[in-house]
């Protein structure tokens, strides 16, 4: 890397209700987006009791795209546009908000009534402005159907965007890129300036970055320079958290893609370039004029705090 240093964000637990908690990367303080995401939200992994109340009731969104990406365990994904979808590891779910959508984020019933471990991430991606009000929409891309490539001794999932020869059949509305990287104990990875913006992130064990004295900890977000690439390395005695079998190294999230082109505004679950949209969204919303997912009557109430234009 250039002599400019690695942003590092630690980020902080946010507790979702009923006592699930996430680790928040984005945003934050130090950097509100790297590319086009500005949500970063790690969950688990979490053993989930029958007993738990970690379901997320409908609750609306506007602006953004989110999409969700597990691996471990699984989540029902409703919506007013009538998806039903079960979200399972190695799949991306692709949910644009654009005008406004409703969804909500359930136990599935093939996991009622016993335990599992629940463990995945949920980014946020800003809409271009040209594209805020698209029509919502909601697409699923199996595991199977998401390239996957040895590079040295890693494994690479193209999740989104293009890496390594591979790309993702994921369709966005910028340039994107998202990996799910397996790095083995011992081995290094060349990643290359792959995207104008990029940051790495290790579930599970410490890192070294080239040009980087201290390693990057594991469940801390490491932006780099702009258009600058690394070579990341798995040390040999990489202590996992939580424990892997020997040699089995880590579990890297690669996020990033073309800037943002203006800034953005962002508020509960609302994201807009203008703020009289946010003020709209949160009456609409008030009003239940939003839509509504089939067959629940939950929903989720605006917080108290309101948006101030």
């Amino acid at each position: 890397m250039s002599g400019e240093p690695l942003l590092r964000l630690k980020g902080h637990d946010k507790d979702l209700g009923g006592g699930f908690t996430v680790r928040r990367l984005l945003p934050s303080l130090q950097r509100r987006t790297v590319g086009p995401f500005l949500f970063f939200d790690h969950f688990g992994p979490v053993t989930v009791h029958p007993r738990d109340e970690y379901d997320v009731r409908p609750h609306p969104h506007i602006g953004l795209a989110t999409v969700t990406y597990q691996f471990e365990g699984a989540m029902m994904h409703r919506d007013s546009l009538g998806s039903l979808q079960q979200i399972e590891p190695g799949a991306i779910n692709w949910m644009t908000s654009g005008r406004g959508i409703v969804h909500s984020e359930r136990r599935p019933e093939t996991l009622a009534g016993r335990d599992y471990v629940n463990h995945g991430v949920q980014l946020w991606a800003a809409l271009p402005r040209e594209h805020e009000e698209v029509a919502p929409a909601f697409v699923h891309t199996p595991a199977e159907a998401i390239p996957e490539v040895r590079v040295g001794d890693a494994v690479v999932r193209v999740l989104i965007g293009t890496a390594f020869g591979q790309t993702s059949p994921v369709a966005t509305f910028a340039p994107t890129l998202y990996l799910d990287v397996q790095l083995p104990a011992g081995a290094a990875l060349d990643l290359p300036a792959l995207a104008p913006e990029m940051a790495i992130y290790s579930v599970n064990a410490d890192l070294l970055l080239d040009g980087e004295a201290a390693p990057l900890p594991a469940l801390t977000l490491g932006v780099l320079p702009q258009g600058q690439g690394t070579t990341v390395r798995c040390p040999a005695d990489a202590v996992t958290s939580p424990p892997t079998p020997p040699g089995a190294g880590a579990r890297i999230v690669v996020i990033g893609g073309a800037p943002l082109d203006g800034p953005r505004h962002m508020w509960w679950n609302f994201v807009s370039s203008r703020k009289e949209r946010i003020v709209q969204a949160a009456q609409d919303w008030e009003d239940q004029a939003m839509g509504k997912v089939p067959g629940e009557v939950e929903w989720i109430p605006l917080p108290e705090r309101r948006f101030k234009p």
